[in-house]
């Protein structure tokens, strides 16, 4: 399925990325140019690498400081 039709870029070759080390938006805009136009992609893309669990998009704007 294309997730960013400004560049034609697939839900496959994200995950592709992803499985070789993209672990940001940044990486992503980078390798593919994903939310370099329009941004309307960078939703799904963003879900895409917070489902893979990697880089800082799984990580909470700020956590708790232990005691």
């Amino acid at each position: 399925m294309y997730v960013c039709i400004c560049k034609g870029v697939t839900d496959k070759q994200i995950r592709h990325e992803i499985d070789n080390g993209a672990t940001s938006m940044r990486d992503l805009s980078r390798k593919l140019g994903v939310a370099t136009c329009c941004g309307v992609c960078g939703m799904c893309a963003r879900g895409m690498l917070k489902e893979a669990g990697t880089g800082s998009e799984s990580v909470p704007a700020f956590a708790p400081v232990p005691a």
